[in-house]
């Protein structure tokens, strides 16, 4: 063997040898070269509220439904609204536009005053650690699934009565107002 070959052979891989180290090397070392992990996104119920688009989480939604007769209940706190029958269930049903300066004053939806709901209004059944709580919302939009990285915490100028807001989603144009059914709900 000659001494070019010699080196060739001691520069070149022989299928005898370890090479952990080098096959990592090869493959690239920095975090660029590795395929970004996919991921996951996050579905949530949007829906509108006056004029402005909202969303909770989909795994806090029970179910939707029309919004049926609603009982008043005197001397409630503003934001109950009144209470339905749901098949044999009474369930509370809560106006959130209250809570987040949408409105000054609830809208009379129960009682023998009450007028007859918009065309497009419904009722989100929304599980919580004291039960299921009915919301009145003005339109269900559907179900927007959103990553991880399309949503941002909440900005601090909505701390206050405003704390029930969890974050805004973004996808494409269209900003999505995210809710913490617990705390649009707390008293």
């Amino acid at each position: 063997m000659s001494r070019f070959e010699a080196l060739l052979d001691a520069f070149f891989y022989r299928p005898d040898e370890d090479v952990g180290g080098l096959l990592d090397f090869a493959a690239g070392s920095d975090d660029l070269a590795r395929p970004q992990l996919e991921e996951e996104p996050v579905e949530y119920l949007a829906f509108r509220l006056e004029a402005e688009c909202y969303a909770v989480p989909i795994l806090a939604v029970r179910e939707i439904c029309k919004v049926p007769l609603l009982t008043e209940i005197p001397r409630a706190e503003p934001q109950l609204l009144g209470v339905m029958n749901l098949r044999g269930e009474l369930l509370p049903v809560y106006d959130v536009k209250l809570r987040l300066r949408l409105a000054d004053a609830p809208p009379l939806v129960a009682g023998p005053d009450a007028g007859l709901p918009p065309r497009a209004a419904r009722i989100l059944v929304l599980k919580t650690a004291d039960g299921p709580a009915g919301v009145w919302v003005d339109s269900v939009a559907g179900v927007v699934r959103l990553k991880p990285s399309m949503v941002e915490l909440s900005p601090a100028g909505l701390r206050g009565d405003r704390d029930c807001v969890a974050g805004l989603g973004r996808k494409g144009s269209q900003l999505y107002i995210l809710l913490d059914p617990e705390q649009a709900l707390a008293p």
